[in-house]
């Protein structure tokens, strides 16, 4: 598989964005091992210094465990916490521009609940 960085962010955080999105995909479920830095760095062809530093954040997000002699786990409770901050950040950042795209656009309720329905999703919400 070839990887496109791009020049917009550090590597380190794009290859932490995504294992975060392998996590919340269910790619990496709770226990799994997490591929090892020099694997990643082989594979990517990435500085391992870099791999480390994105596992490191991980680490110290309690999103993976290091296991003396065994590698990196994805946490038990790392989907859930992954889940909850993801929200948060959705709510407090991109949802506030999207209302007011919503707004400016004057799109209706009825009409955003039919292009949710139309994209599989569920509304309960009147």
């Amino acid at each position: 598989m070839s990887v496109v960085w791009n020049d917009t962010s550090p590597i380190y955080l794009q290859l932490k964005a995504r294992i975060v999105a392998m996590i919340l995909d269910g790619l990496l479920k709770p226990g799994d091992a997490v591929p090892s830095v020099r694997q990643v760095a082989a594979d990517f062809q990435l500085n391992p210094i870099t791999v480390s530093r994105a596992y490191q954040e991980l680490a110290d997000e309690q999103l993976v465990e290091k296991r003396r002699g065994l590698g990196m786990f994805v946490t038990e409770d790392a989907p859930e916490r992954l889940l909850a901050s993801e929200r948060e950040r959705f709510l407090t950042q991109e949802w506030p521009q999207i209302v007011e795209r919503i707004v400016r656009l004057g799109l209706s309720w009825d009409r955003l609940r039919a292009q949710i329905a139309a994209a599989g999703g569920k509304v309960d919400a009147p």
